[in-house]
């Protein structure tokens, strides 16, 4: 009787609408904005801010507009009144049915249908809603669908639906075919849409999200598969596949791609059923269904969270799945949203009852840059899984220190190098060959402190939100700077060959420069012009989550470890033959000073260029998926020392340096006669030849 006084109700009051607001005459305020034809939901309802004196943590509430029931709740944070809650709705029990008698009905799709909203005082009670859609459209549920998806999905709209789905799976879930699991799925979609996914943080009840994710995962584990391997349903933000499986079956496996929020292309997420499990199924055919979300991970609040002022993050496809209950574990691989190479995942399960993840039920087999494999237990009150963002670990932690500490070991020891050479300067260039040797320590050291500031400057922006046009600035001048610390080495080896196989002739200390500058600083120019010129047209110039060089997708960091890698093997080569020749006896005194500053130079790159090297050969190791712990934390020690390496094998362990430095602080005003003497030396008196 009650389900008829609800047709009847609904159709006086349809039949009087309709007298009243002729569809042709209908007229929409602007802020009423439904469903266009492209079935988008729309989501740009705004409410006016209260108008009342804004005081730290007062607030206020203001009715919805016109045709939506409900307020809207502010609160004062910061001196401005911020939206807090939100209940304003559209949709009841009278309207989901308003148009059942008319010619054009639900169950039909229609292109655009506006919904004709009229306020009521005392709305039908959700829970009569199975009576009517049993009582209209008991075989498919699709007479609520038009409703639906051509309201506006407010978040006191997302609300309803998600008590009407709700009311749905608890008493409609008798007899699911694919029909009704189609409907019920098209609804569910709407309030998953990504651009409507921010209207659910004004929900007052934050458990919407779990409520609706068990009440999809109670209705589909009432659906029977008919095929050997079904697409169930297929909407954008909700997918379902199901295949059947029994004692005999090899391992038997689903996969999901889809679309998440941040992304262009699809998200993968897999399940596995393994064969071990399958064994202990009886002989006749059991089932397996899965579900995957790729928003509603954004949705899900966690209650009794110890710091709720840090959220963890879903990082992948939620998946539900179904399974006879003889199963009891079931193997996962998600493809990971934030692909940072900094970011560690958590394999975790959605606990129903205590409507939050359980990171106890998963075990993290495989972790690398783009995917996870998790291991988890399954039961009835734990039937979803994801992973997550760790929140930062100890292992990355450690990483975090000994590059806070080394870059600022770095930094100053650069810092005294460079003043060191300014001090000494005067007392240790005099010949062309010792000149250019401290024209190439400055420069390294110019070069690793400005690589260094960028570097801090990258790490610093990551933290922040991201500028694509500001991160591709920070990636060019610390490619660009880091390649020159190994051209001016290169230069460094070079000088080496030069004062060897040149006797009688030399340079001009202004072509030494020209061509030292054109090494050290022209190569690493063109290199990384070149690299931005090629990948950053395709987005391939750096890598996800940092502002340096993409190796997962174009290979661009090979555009500085090729280089690089080069430099070093040169330079072990001149240090071999510098190595073999100055063992023989000297040709005449005259080259005695020469063959000193040779063999100085010499023990200088022999020195760092095992260094340097040694340093980014880590830094290649870790590019390599899987890597262990203490590659990174070898590279992270090696790198972020190289300012001190520098000082230490580049300027302390000289002892011309030393000498010079000793007796510019005991007699700064005086000359070394030694510096006089070696300035008037034969040694170089040869005549110049010109560049």
């Amino acid at each position: 009787m009650k389900s008829q006084a609800i047709t009847i109700y609904c159709l006086m009051l349809y039949l009087a609408t309709e007298c009243s607001h002729p569809r042709s005459k209908t007229h929409i305020k602007d802020g009423d904005k439904l469903q266009g034809p492209e079935g988008k939901p729309k989501t740009e309802r705004m409410q006016e801010k209260c108008h009342g004196p804004c005081t730290t943590s007062s607030n206020c509430s203001q009715p919805c507009v016109q045709h939506f029931r409900g307020e809207i709740g502010f609160i004062c944070n910061g001196n401005k009144w911020q939206k807090s809650t939100e209940t304003c709705t559209s949709l009841s029990v009278e309207t989901l049915f308003m148009d059942l008698n008319n010619t054009s009905r639900f169950s039909v799709a229609a292109p655009f249908i506006p919904l004709h909203i009229v306020d009521y005082q005392a709305p039908e009670p959700i829970e009569s809603v199975a009576q009517v859609i049993q009582m209209n459209c008991p075989l498919d549920y699709a007479c609520i669908i038009d409703v639906v998806k051509s309201s506006e999905a407010t978040s006191g709209n997302i609300a309803f639906i998600v008590k009407l789905l709700k009311n749905i799976s608890t008493h409609l879930s008798d007899n699911v075919t694919q029909e009704k699991m189609k409907s019920y799925f098209k609804v569910a979609n709407h309030i998953l849409d990504k651009a409507v996914i921010p209207n659910w943080a004004f929900i007052p009840d934050k458990n919407a999200g779990s409520d609706l994710l068990q009440s999809v995962n109670w209705f589909a584990r009432r659906f029977r598969i008919q095929n050997e391997l079904e697409h169930i349903t297929d909407e954008l933000f909700i997918q379902t596949k199901g295949l059947h499986i029994n004692h005999n079956t090899s391992e038997r496996s689903f996969s999901f791609s889809m679309n998440v929020s941040n992304t262009t292309e699809g998200i993968l997420g897999m399940i596995e059923v393994p064969r071990q499990e399958l064994w202990k199924l009886p002989p006749n055919a059991s089932e397996a269904i899965g579900i995957a979300f790729p928003t509603l991970g954004a949705v899900l609040k966690e209650a009794h969270l110890q710091n709720a002022s840090l959220p963890r993050q879903v990082n992948g496809l939620v998946v539900s799945v179904i399974l006879p209950e003889r199963l009891k574990q079931i193997l996962f691989t998600f493809e990971k949203i934030n692909k940072s190479r900094n970011t560690r995942a958590q394999c975790v399960g959605w606990h129903s009852r205590k409507r939050r993840w359980d990171e106890n039920v998963c075990e993290t087999t495989l972790d690398t840059a783009s995917k996870v494999k998790c291991w988890c237990n399954y039961t009835n009150v734990l039937m979803s899984f994801s992973i997550l963002m760790s929140p930062m670990s100890v292992d990355n932690k450690v990483l975090d220190y000994i590059t806070c500490i080394g870059l600022s070991v770095s930094i100053l020891s650069l810092i005294v190098c460079l003043i060191i050479e300014a001090t000494v300067w005067s007392r240790v260039v005099v010949t062309e060959i010792s000149y250019m040797r401290h024209v190439c320590i400055v420069n390294i050291a110019v070069s690793l402190l400005t690589a260094n500031v960028w570097f801090i400057l990258g790490s610093n922006f990551n933290k922040k939100a991201q500028n694509y046009n500001w991160c591709v600035v920070v990636t060019f001048f610390s490619h660009f700077f880091y390649l020159s610390l190994f051209f001016w080495m290169l230069f460094q080896a070079l000088l080496i060959v030069y004062g060897l196989l040149v006797v009688f002739r030399r340079m001009m200390k202004s072509c030494m420069m020209a061509i030292g500058f054109a090494i050290g600083y022209g190569c690493p120019l063109v290199i990384a012009v070149t690299t931005v010129a090629i990948t950053v047209p395709g987005k391939g110039y750096m890598r996800h989550g940092a502002c340096w060089l993409n190796w997962d997708n174009t290979k661009a960091l090979l555009a500085f470890a090729i280089p690089a890698l080069l430099i070093v093997a040169v330079n072990l080569v001149v240090v071999l033959v510098v190595a073999v020749n100055t063992q023989r006896p000297s040709i005449g005194s005259s080259r005695s000073q020469d063959v000193a500053i040779i063999i100085r130079i010499s023990k200088n790159v022999a020195t760092l260029t095992p260094l340097l090297g040694l340093t980014w050969g880590f830094g290649i190791a870790t590019l390599i998926e899987g890597t262990s712990l203490i590659f990174h934390i070898i590279f992270a020690l090696l790198n972020a020392f190289q300012g001190f390496f520098i000082l230490l094998f580049g300027t302390i362990i000289d002892h011309k340096i030393r000498d010079a430095l000793r007796m510019r602080m005991s007699s700064p005003k005086g000359r070394s006669k030694a510096a006089e003497n070696a300035s008037l030396s034969p040694t170089y008196g040869s005549k110049l030849m010109n560049c």
